[in-house]
């Protein structure tokens, strides 16, 4: 094992402030702009967007975990609140009676269309008007290395 701990430049260490620094500034603002529509956070969008474009509108738990940022066992306890407030449903395999499939109701297509109108503005207003078409593609692309 080499005794050099490798050292990162100050571009790099400055790109990791800058990435992480407007990582939370933003989710701060969309959370802030969601909570003033009076509506739920960005995690349940999360979910019910991963839902919606699923082939039959349903996932297994750990699919929607690979999906979103959620760890495990918060996402076990959104999907119990989703369930409760009727936007998703569970269901059993037909083939494994102990595996369960996770299921966007008709509810949860509703509030996440609604909270989509929320989100593009917010996206649009913090976001968008900010970069010229290219820069938005110049940092998707760069962004992109590190997916």
């Amino acid at each position: 094992m080499s005794d050099k701990t490798p050292t990162p430049s100050e571009a790099a260490t400055s790109a990791w402030i800058h990435i992480m620094r407007a990582r939370d500034r933003l989710l701060a603002a969309i959370e802030t702009d969601f909570k003033a529509a009076k509506m739920p956070p960005l995690s349940w969008y999360d979910v019910l967007w991963e839902l919606a474009r699923a082939k039959g509108g349903r996932l297994r738990p750990y699919e929607i975990e690979e999906r979103t940022l959620l760890a495990q066992y918060n996402l076990s306890r959104l999907v119990d609140r989703l369930e409760r407030e009727g936007l998703v449903r569970r269901e059993t395999f037909d083939e494994d009676a102990r595996g369960r499939w996770v299921l966007i109701t008709d509810a949860g297509l509703q509030l996440r269309e609604r909270m989509w109108v929320v989100y593009a503005k917010s996206i649009e207003t913090h976001i968008g008007c900010k970069l010229a078409e290219n820069e938005a593609n110049t940092i998707t692309d760069l962004l992109a290395r590190f997916l």
